[in-house]
Protein backbone atom coordinates (compact mmCIF):
# COMPACT_ATOMS: atom_id res chain seq x y z
CA UNK A 1 0.00 0.00 0.00
CA UNK A 2 1.44 3.40 -0.85
CA UNK A 3 2.62 5.16 2.29
CA UNK A 4 0.36 8.17 1.85
CA UNK A 5 -2.73 6.02 1.38
CA UNK A 6 -1.78 3.87 4.38
CA UNK A 7 -1.41 6.87 6.66
CA UNK A 8 -4.77 8.21 5.48
CA UNK A 9 -6.45 4.85 6.18
CA UNK A 10 -4.83 4.85 9.62
CA UNK A 11 -6.10 8.38 10.33
CA UNK A 12 -9.62 7.38 9.31
CA UNK A 13 -9.54 4.28 11.53
CA UNK A 14 -8.39 6.32 14.51
CA UNK A 15 -11.11 8.92 13.87
CA UNK A 16 -13.68 6.11 13.99
CA UNK A 17 -12.32 5.01 17.36
CA UNK A 18 -10.54 1.85 16.21
CA UNK A 19 -7.93 1.20 18.89
CA UNK A 20 -6.17 -1.82 17.38
CA UNK A 21 -2.42 -1.48 17.99
CA UNK A 22 -0.54 -0.49 14.82
CA UNK A 23 3.16 -0.99 14.15
CA UNK A 24 4.31 0.63 10.91
CA UNK A 25 6.99 -1.33 9.05
CA UNK A 26 8.49 0.86 6.35
CA UNK A 27 11.63 1.58 4.38
CA UNK A 28 11.38 5.26 5.35
CA UNK A 29 13.43 5.85 8.46
CA UNK A 30 13.94 9.60 8.58
CA UNK A 31 12.79 11.44 11.71
CA UNK A 32 10.15 13.38 9.75
CA UNK A 33 8.72 10.11 8.37
CA UNK A 34 8.52 8.59 11.87
CA UNK A 35 6.82 11.72 13.20
CA UNK A 36 4.23 11.62 10.37
CA UNK A 37 3.50 7.94 11.03
CA UNK A 38 3.12 8.38 14.77
CA UNK A 39 1.01 11.52 14.33
CA UNK A 40 -1.26 9.61 11.94
CA UNK A 41 -2.08 7.22 14.78
CA UNK A 42 0.57 4.50 14.72
CA UNK A 43 1.55 3.11 18.12
CA UNK A 44 5.09 2.30 17.02
CA UNK A 45 7.30 2.65 13.96
CA UNK A 46 10.05 0.36 12.72
CA UNK A 47 12.10 1.04 9.62
CA UNK A 48 13.69 -1.59 7.40
CA UNK A 49 16.01 -3.35 7.66
CA UNK A 50 15.21 -4.47 11.19
CA UNK A 51 16.28 -7.29 13.46
CA UNK A 52 13.62 -9.96 13.98
CA UNK A 53 14.25 -9.90 17.73
CA UNK A 54 13.47 -6.19 17.86
CA UNK A 55 10.31 -6.70 15.80
CA UNK A 56 9.09 -9.44 18.17
CA UNK A 57 9.90 -7.30 21.22
CA UNK A 58 7.96 -4.35 19.79
CA UNK A 59 4.93 -6.52 19.00
CA UNK A 60 5.00 -7.86 22.56
CA UNK A 61 5.22 -4.33 23.91
CA UNK A 62 2.17 -3.32 21.84
CA UNK A 63 0.30 -6.35 23.14
CA UNK A 64 1.12 -5.43 26.73
CA UNK A 65 -0.05 -1.86 26.21
CA UNK A 66 -3.37 -3.03 24.81
CA UNK A 67 -4.08 -4.86 28.06
CA UNK A 68 -3.89 -8.27 26.43
CA UNK A 69 -0.64 -9.35 28.03
CA UNK A 70 0.63 -12.71 26.84
CA UNK A 71 3.23 -14.42 29.03
CA UNK A 72 6.54 -15.62 27.61
CA UNK A 73 5.62 -19.17 28.58
CA UNK A 74 2.39 -21.03 27.92
CA UNK A 75 1.65 -24.09 30.02
CA UNK A 76 -0.88 -26.87 29.53
CA UNK A 77 -0.60 -29.82 31.89
CA UNK A 78 3.07 -30.78 32.13
CA UNK A 79 3.88 -29.09 28.81
CA UNK A 80 5.52 -25.67 28.59
CA UNK A 81 6.09 -23.65 25.42
CA UNK A 82 8.67 -20.88 25.72
CA UNK A 83 7.50 -18.16 23.34
CA UNK A 84 10.90 -16.46 23.23
CA UNK A 85 13.01 -19.51 22.30
CA UNK A 86 10.41 -21.74 20.55
CA UNK A 87 11.34 -24.50 23.03
CA UNK A 88 8.81 -27.06 24.08
CA UNK A 89 9.51 -28.85 27.36
CA UNK A 90 8.03 -31.51 29.60
CA UNK A 91 9.41 -33.79 32.30
CA UNK A 92 12.93 -32.32 32.21
CA UNK A 93 13.35 -32.67 28.43
CA UNK A 94 12.98 -30.06 25.74
CA UNK A 95 12.94 -29.71 21.98
CA UNK A 96 13.05 -26.64 19.74
CA UNK A 97 10.11 -26.28 17.37
CA UNK A 98 10.21 -25.07 13.80
CA UNK A 99 8.27 -21.92 12.96
CA UNK A 100 5.04 -23.57 11.73
CA UNK A 101 5.16 -26.20 14.50
CA UNK A 102 5.49 -23.40 17.03
CA UNK A 103 2.61 -21.38 15.55
CA UNK A 104 0.36 -24.42 15.42
CA UNK A 105 1.09 -25.55 18.96
CA UNK A 106 0.82 -22.03 20.38
CA UNK A 107 -2.62 -21.70 18.80
CA UNK A 108 -3.73 -25.08 20.16
CA UNK A 109 -2.43 -24.15 23.64
CA UNK A 110 -4.18 -20.78 23.63
CA UNK A 111 -7.40 -22.45 22.53
CA UNK A 112 -7.07 -25.45 24.85
CA UNK A 113 -10.30 -27.37 25.23
CA UNK A 114 -11.72 -26.05 21.95
CA UNK A 115 -11.73 -27.90 18.65
CA UNK A 116 -10.14 -26.04 15.76
CA UNK A 117 -11.02 -27.25 12.26
CA UNK A 118 -8.37 -28.12 9.73
CA UNK A 119 -9.58 -25.19 7.63
CA UNK A 120 -9.32 -22.77 10.55
CA UNK A 121 -5.80 -23.97 11.35
CA UNK A 122 -4.87 -23.62 7.70
CA UNK A 123 -6.19 -20.05 7.51
CA UNK A 124 -4.68 -18.90 10.80
CA UNK A 125 -1.24 -20.47 10.34
CA UNK A 126 -0.65 -20.57 6.57
CA UNK A 127 -2.98 -17.74 5.55
CA UNK A 128 -5.88 -17.30 3.16
CA UNK A 129 -3.71 -17.00 0.09
CA UNK A 130 -1.46 -19.96 0.81
CA UNK A 131 -1.11 -22.48 -1.97
CA UNK A 132 -0.46 -25.25 0.55
CA UNK A 133 -2.94 -28.13 0.70
CA UNK A 134 -4.95 -29.05 3.79
CA UNK A 135 -2.72 -32.10 4.13
CA UNK A 136 0.05 -29.80 5.38
CA UNK A 137 -1.98 -29.34 8.59
CA UNK A 138 -2.19 -33.12 9.03
CA UNK A 139 1.57 -33.41 8.52
CA UNK A 140 2.35 -30.77 11.14
CA UNK A 141 -0.09 -32.31 13.61
CA UNK A 142 1.81 -35.57 13.11
CA UNK A 143 5.18 -33.84 13.70
CA UNK A 144 3.87 -32.28 16.92
CA UNK A 145 2.42 -35.57 18.15
CA UNK A 146 5.82 -37.23 17.70
CA UNK A 147 7.51 -34.44 19.64
CA UNK A 148 4.95 -34.72 22.45
CA UNK A 149 5.59 -38.47 22.62
CA UNK A 150 9.36 -37.88 22.63
CA UNK A 151 8.96 -35.61 25.66
CA UNK A 152 6.70 -38.15 27.41
CA UNK A 153 4.20 -35.34 27.84
CA UNK A 154 0.83 -36.04 29.39
CA UNK A 155 -0.74 -33.79 26.79
CA UNK A 156 -2.13 -34.97 23.48
CA UNK A 157 -3.60 -33.57 20.32
CA UNK A 158 -7.07 -35.08 20.01
CA UNK A 159 -8.84 -35.35 16.68
CA UNK A 160 -12.56 -35.51 16.02
CA UNK A 161 -13.95 -36.13 12.55
CA UNK A 162 -15.79 -33.08 11.33
CA UNK A 163 -14.70 -30.96 14.33
CA UNK A 164 -10.92 -30.74 14.05
CA UNK A 165 -8.11 -30.85 16.59
CA UNK A 166 -7.88 -29.96 20.25
CA UNK A 167 -5.10 -30.01 22.85
CA UNK A 168 -5.96 -32.13 25.89
CA UNK A 169 -4.06 -32.38 29.16
CA UNK A 170 -4.02 -35.85 30.72
CA UNK A 171 -2.83 -37.08 34.08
Amino acid sequence: MPRRDGLEVLRQLREKGVATPVLLLTAKGEVTDRIKGLNAGADDYLSKPFAMGEFVARVRALTRRSGAFTPDQLTVGDLTLDRTTFELSANGSSVRLGNREYQLLELLMRQQGRFLSTEELMERIWGYESEAELSVVWAYISYLRRKLEGLNAHVRIAASRGRGYMLEAGT
